[in-house]
């Protein structure tokens, strides 16, 4: 399997505008977190009208910013990646201080309905307060005066998750779905890891030469990163189907030990992302749920198919 080796240099330079290639420049927002790294990077695309991609959380210091970047010139299109708290609040802010319009996938919402006695763990960090002025589609161009940005659709991290990548092949806008720094947390009920695989390979059969994520720096070779986030994923797998093989039922059981290279402040993301793969195992029918649904605290087992 493809190896997958992160990389965590990473400079934000707040507050600054920083040109990353030809009507690219990039500026990172103060939100530092273990889930957004550094943090949450927005995106001004083109020169004199320009497009705002991710205005990230709601921060009138971060807004400032990208309007001084912007001094002079227009602004046309504010796009979201996808609506969580890191990403979408400060187009509200940003929409009221330039009146351009929000283009989105659409509100935020989970990839499925809660099961019964189901909590989302991850419900306050949804904007489920956007206001979008147009819902954008698969396929759909966004255009400037030199250059335009297909919308790809990538499910997975969420249900609404959009990449937006120029149609001359020279980059991609990736959100959340591929970060240099770390995987992405898939999380049901808002993200499913059936959607997350197939996006991957989308992604795969693409030919953008480099991404520009929402956390951290530019991935400068997509293809091998991609091969290796997939690699990982199936990784994950292998070793959560051998802790089944060995008489675990319950995720508890398995993330202390699956996980024990990750910072334990993160282990309930990573039961999340568990819960996300056992329910890919389950659609898949290799593994079965000994309770009435699968939760993150069920006890699940093998059914013998692989």
């Amino acid at each position: 399997m493809a190896e997958l080796q992160f990389d965590r240099n990473f400079t934000p330079h707040y507050g600054e505008a920083i040109t990353l290639a030809d009507n690219v420049r990039r500026v990172t927002c103060n939100n530092p977190s273990p889930f957004t790294f550094h943090g949450t990077n927005s995106y001004i695309v083109g020169q004199g009208t320009v497009v705002i991609i991710d205005p990230g959380p709601a921060n009138p210091d971060h807004i400032d910013a990208l309007l001084r970047a912007t001094s002079g010139e227009t602004i046309s299109h504010i796009l979201i990646t996808h609506t969580h708290a890191d990403h979408s609040p400060g187009a509200r802010l940003l929409k009221a201080r330039c009146g351009a319009p929000i283009f989105a996938e659409g509100p935020h919402r989970p990839t499925r309905a809660l099961h019964a006695q189901e909590i989302n763990a991850l419900d306050a960090e949804g904007d489920v307060e956007l206001d979008i002025d147009h819902v954008l589609r698969d396929g759909e161009l966004i255009e400037g005066d030199s250059w335009a940005l297909e919308v790809v659709h990538t499910p997975g991290h969420t249900v609404n998750h959009l990449a937006f990548a120029f149609t001359d092949g020279c980059g991609l806008f990736c959100g959340d779905h591929v970060m240099a720094w770390s995987t992405s947390i898939v999380a049901p009920p808002d993200g499913s890891m059936a959607a997350y695989m197939t996006s991957l390979d989308r992604l795969m059969q693409r030919n953008d030469r480099v991404y520009w994520p929402g956390h951290g720096g530019v991935i400068s070779n997509p293809q091998p990163f991609l091969a290796g986030l997939k690699a990982h994923r199936e990784r994950r797998e292998q070793a959560l189907v051998a802790h089944l093989e060995a008489g675990h039922q319950t995720i508890a059981d398995m993330v202390a030990s699956i996980y024990r290279d990750v910072d334990p402040s993160l282990h309930g993301a990573a039961a999340l992302s568990m819960f996300a793969q056992m329910e890919y195992l389950v659609a898949r029918g290799v593994v079965r749920c000994l309770d009435v649904e699968p939760t993150l605290n069920a006890r699940y087992h093998l059914t013998g198919q692989r």
